[in-house]
């Protein structure tokens, strides 16, 4: 249980970007430091810190995250504004989601990875591929953001898991079985069956765990996550999610699956959507109050944030309307949408619209009495822990 949460006070900032200049005096207390420099605690610690978006994309609504988010290549600003996000990594989807042919998923997945690996080669200065841990600490060391190639569907493999080792060859490190929907590895959150893991399912979860990847049960149906925890040998985790118990949704997890994913070693991470304030638009009091019952829940070594966003901050331009409506539509054709998507759910907070968004967070945590420990390991050194353990062969 967690003793240093305190009494719930939010104060809302507005968020100003500051540099590097505190990591000159590393020998300072942190509130030393920020009196020194005159910055906030929290943005002393956001710099020092190993931080990892457990589910997030570079690019923006009208750039490099069109309809699979796969293809477009980053804008300049785009570019800069992860140079200025102070991300030491972020997990991205590589590929499609939905019922397809294996075979074209597959493809879909190995397009997807040419294009990421050509913007790290484009922007060396800025970006830099993750194959291991050490990958990501190399990142922080030379102030770059790290990319960890990962799936939100198994159905590439669904019909040969011998493919599981080309795609952790490729460079994938993060798989989910499942998707919203049912394939033939196992039922998504959105399928009222909930039929659990196949016997292929069953055998991909092991092969996953054996090739040094994570699985990631965060669309996973009830039965499948039940199922694929029984199996693990290693930390599973829910990279991007909320908590039922405050908002009953079918990709929220309840407390009792945020306890076996803690027991598994895992962790749980906090997304940024409509779910959080059951269909409206999320602010950061959304995600701190999912954030608090998890750490209540799960314990400090469990939690993490996984946005589920774009680095970048969102313009309500017409454009971005008309293309986020396009989107919506698309999903809703294909039978892939959740509860409470919606046309006028935008997928940010207001209050977190800036590429800097975790620094804000931590920020608002310290202010809420969360100690200085438990914000570092939310910001990134839980998923940090979870990498290591899971990515070694």
């Amino acid at each position: 249980m967690i003793t240093s949460l305190g009494t719930p006070t939010m104060h809302r900032r507005e968020f100003l970007y500051l540099g590097a200049a505190g990591l000159a005096v590393p020998l300072l207390a942190p509130h030393s430091i920020s009196a020194a420099i005159g910055k906030s605690t929290g943005s002393v610690l956001y710099e020092s810190s190993i931080v990892i978006d457990g589910l997030g994309f570079p690019g923006s609504m009208d750039g490099g995250q069109e309809a699979d988010g796969n293809t477009a290549q980053l804008s300049d600003q785009e570019v800069l504004d992860v140079a200025q996000s102070g991300l030491t990594a972020t997990h991205l989807t590589v590929g499609e989601v939905g019922t397809m042919a294996p075979l074209l998923s597959f493809e879909k997945i190995i397009r997807g990875i040419t294009r990421w690996d050509q913007e790290i080669a484009r922007n060396p200065d800025v970006f830099l591929a993750v194959r291991g841990v050490g990958d990501i600490r190399r990142a922080k060391q030379q102030g770059k953001t790290g990319l960890v190639y990962g799936l939100q569907d198994g159905v590439s493999f669904e019909d040969d898991t011998g493919r599981l080792a080309s795609l952790q060859h490729a460079g994938v490190r993060v798989i989910q079985p499942t998707y919203n929907r049912r394939n033939l590895l196992g039922d998504g959150c959105m399928e009222t069956a909930d039929a659990g893991l196949s016997r292929a399912g069953a055998e991909a979860i092991e092969q996953i765990q054996q090739l040094g990847m994570l699985v990631d049960l965060s669309h996973c149906g009830r039965k499948t996550t039940a199922d694929a925890i029984a199996l693990a040998k290693r930390p599973v985790s829910f990279t991007h999610t909320g908590c039922f118990a405050l908002a009953e949704h079918p990709r929220h997890r309840t407390d009792a699956e945020l306890k076996a994913v803690a027991d598994t070693g895992g962790v749980s991470g906090i997304f940024i959507m409509p779910y959080l304030a059951k269909g409206k638009q999320p602010t950061a009091a959304d995600v701190i109050a999912h954030l608090r019952h998890a750490l209540q829940v799960a314990g400090e070594d469990h939690v993490s944030l996984g946005t589920d966003g774009l680095v970048s901050a969102a313009v309500l331009t017409e454009e971005y309307k008309q293309q986020f409506r396009e989107i919506t539509r698309s999903r809703l054709a294909a039978g892939i949408a959740a509860p409470f998507e919606t046309e006028e759910g935008y997928l940010f907070a207001n209050d977190l619209n800036t590429p800097r968004r975790f620094e804000t967070l931590a920020d608002l945590l310290l202010q809420q009495g969360i100690s200085e420990t438990v914000v570092e390991k939310i910001l990134g050194a839980n998923l940090l822990r979870v990498f290591t353990e899971s990515w070694s062969k």
